[in-house]
This record gives structure tokens, sequence and C-alpha cells, in this order.
């Protein structure tokens, strides 16, 4: 615009002729969108995405005055930051200043969404995050079970912090026995990092230390970086003593949580997940003994019934009764064999007698009493009885037997009858 045209502008805009609104709104629009692309720094106050909606909403706020200006940008921009976004944000934006006539606004409408200070810090930490998961280090598999109850506990803190202070007086309470191997370090600042590596190794060289718990209090950002510190983080992946990470408070979230075996909310918390409570445990075991002797003595009912009913069945209850029922049967069956016995055995010395008496009377004994004589050769072998008188020729010697003894012949002459 020339000075001719501005004092022609001026020279028209007058009470007389006053401009209407639609002229100076795009009269604005025409100053403010000559401004092009701007880098805008500001801190995010609210934040407002619509699901199925093409415009996501923000609120940027001056940190440093009660001012503020309206933004606008894809869903997708805000889905696509390195780092998530949230109220609070300190940010750096890349936009252009859109200036709306008909409600007469002014919009920032960015294309570009950087995190500064605190979001730079994160931004690293996120990167670290995804270098050390791709990496498996945060693998659940390969966290390593704590003990029942350590001979020993490691525990890396502040000198006289009031981590240190909550962690030994709660576990001390739990249980009065639990030692304490100590190590005190800085837990901020340049230094932190190089002393709890050194203090980390003695505990786990220690033998008696069966876990080790890093705790702090909490802090900003800045303040828990050195738990976030990669070479820190791969210490504690390679420690084969369980470590416990305990820093700061439950929304402090830096990543020695996801290397640790165990993840305390805060260092009281740790306190109580590393030793068991003596109270409780002997109220477990207490109930224990109660229900097993409820238990035992439920059982010793139920065999003491069943015990009761097999006694009082018959055969238990009178176990003689199946013998006094066969003793008669098994006497006449007794009876009856000997009977029988009997009846052959007589039977047989009937027929042996009977038997006997026609021996006697077929027998040559017999023949022998009425008279009569057995002559046998006995000259010749085998010796034999003559039945004839050939069989006796002269000089024959003879033996004849009768009834009461036998004599010896010879023989002189033979007569046929």
């Amino acid at each position: 615009m020339t000075s001719d045209q501005a004092s022609t502008g001026a020279q028209s805009n007058s009470a007389e002729h006053p401009w209407p609104v639609r002229t100076v709104n795009t009269k604005i629009a025409d100053w403010i969108h000559r401004l092009g692309q701007i880098w805008v720094e500001g801190q995010v106050t609210q934040i407002n995405r619509r699901p199925g909606t093409r415009v996501a909403f923000l609120t940027l706020r001056d940190p440093a005055a009660d001012i503020s200006i309206s933004v606008t940008c894809s869903p997708d921009l805000l889905m696509r930051t390195e780092v998530p976004l949230a109220e609070g944000s300190h940010v750096v934006v890349l936009g252009r200043p859109t200036y709306f006539t008909g409600r007469g606004t002014v919009s920032l409408r960015v294309t570009d969404i950087r995190p500064v200070g605190v979001g730079e810090l994160l931004l690293r930490i996120e990167r670290l995050r995804q270098l050390l998961a791709a990496e498996g280090i945060f693998d659940s598999r390969l966290k390593r079970p704590l003990p029942f109850l350590p001979r020993a506990v490691g525990l890396i803190s502040g000198r006289s912090s009031a981590a240190q202070r909550d962690v030994v007086a709660v576990a001390g309470s739990r249980w009065p026995a639990v030692r304490f191997v100590v190590r005190d370090a800085p837990v901020q600042g340049p230094t932190a990092v190089p002393r709890i590596l050194g203090h980390l190794a003695d505990l786990d060289a220690d033998p008696d230390v069966e876990v080790i718990i890093i705790a702090r209090g909490g802090g900003s950002v800045e303040d828990l970086l050195p738990f976030s510190d990669e070479a820190l983080l791969r210490a504690v992946s390679a420690c084969r003593t369980p470590v416990i990470s305990a820093i700061g408070h439950e929304p402090d979230a830096p990543l020695l949580d996801l290397v640790a075996d165990l993840r305390a909310a805060t260092p009281t918390d740790a306190a109580k997940r590393v030793v068991p409570d003596v109270a409780a445990e002997l109220a477990g075991v207490a109930e224990m003994r109660r229900r097993s002797a409820h238990a035992l003595r439920n059982w010793v009912r139920r065999e003491a019934h069943v015990v009761d009913g097999l006694r009082a069945r018959p055969v238990l209850a009178r176990p003689f009764t199946v013998i006094d029922a066969h003793a008669e049967q098994i006497d006449r069956m007794r009876r009856d064999i000997r009977r029988d016995i009997r009846g052959h055995i007589d039977a047989e010395d009937r027929r042996r007698e009977h038997l006997s008496a026609r021996l006697g009377t077929l027998g040559p004994a017999q023949t022998l009493a009425r008279g009569y004589a057995v002559v046998q050769r006995t000259d010749v072998d085998p010796a034999h009885v003559v039945g004839a008188v050939a069989d006796m020729p002269s000089g024959a010697r003879l033996r004849i037997r009768v009834a009461d003894g036998a004599a010896t012949a010879r023989v002189t002459e033979g007569e046929q009858a």
C-alpha cells in the first residue's frame, strides 16, 4: 500500500464514512495472513481430539503471561509426535496464523510440533526405550524371582535420605532380623551414574546379598535422568542378583523401572516387597495349622465312620457265625466219611477172609495134609517137580516134601503103574 493509497483509505474512513464490519475483518485477515508461517513457543493447556473429526483443537499458552491462542492441527500430527503430548507439555509449533472473518477470531494452523526443554529429554529417553526394547532387555522372561527371605539386602540410595530411612525402617518393622548392606551414592547430577555403577558391581559380587534395591524419592524429569542412563540400564540387566527399582513416586517412570526385575511404586513399597511381614507370616502359619488340624479331624471322623460301618456288618460283628453255621455240616460229613471208610474196610476184610479160605482150600498145604507128597529132582539144574516115572531114572536124587517136612532119596528102580 502506497502513501497515497493509505491517505485515500484514511480519508475514506470517517464518522461520515465508517467501514462495515466485513471490511474491517477482511482487512485484519489480510494483514494477519501476510505473516506467513511462523514458529511459536508455548505450553499446551488443553487438547481436544474428537473421534471421527479431521481437526484437533489445542490451546497454547504463554508461560510468562496470561495469554493464549487457539491452535488447530491434523489428528495424525498428534499421533506422530515422538513424545506423546499432554496438558502441560512445553512445545514449539510451526504454523500459519488464520483469521476467521465470520467470527472475528484468530487461530494458528500448525503443521509441525516439537518438544522443547523437558520435552527434549523425554524424546531422548523415548528413543533409548525403543532401542532397548528392540534388543529385548525389557523382556519379562528375563526377570529374576525375588528370594522369600534374603540373607542380606543391598541398598543403593542417597546418604541419610528419606528413601533410605523409609526402606530400612519399614523392612525392619516387618522382619526385625533383616540385614541391609547400604551403599550411599548421589542420586542426581553427573556423578550419580558412575557411583551407582560401582556400588551395583560390589553388591552383585557379594554372595550374601540376594537382592538389591535402588531407591530415591520423587523429583523432576531432570532429577531422575540418571536412572534412565543407558550404562546403568545395561549394568542392571547384566546383574546376577535381582534388582528392585524404587525410584520416585507412582507417576514417575524412569527406564530403570522397565529393566529391573521388580518395579516398586515407592521406596516404602520396595521394603514391603523385599521381606515378608513376620506378623502376617505367623498369622498365616497359625491359620494353616488351624486348617490342617480341622482337615485332619474331619478326615479322622470320616474314616471312623467308615470303620464303624464295616464293624457293624454281620460278618465282622459276629465273625464266628459263618464258622458255626458250617461246623455241624463238617461234623456230619466227617461222620459220613468215617462210616464209609469203615464200611469199605469191613468189606475188604470179609473179602480177604473169603479169599484166604479159598486159598487155603486150594493151596498145596491142604493137599499135603491129606497124605500127598511133592517129589522134586534135585540132581539137575534147575531142580523141578517130577510128574512121571520117566523123569526119575535110576540113580536120580530126589527131594520128597510131605505135610510136616521133607526127605531126600535116590532112585534104585523105577516101576510104571
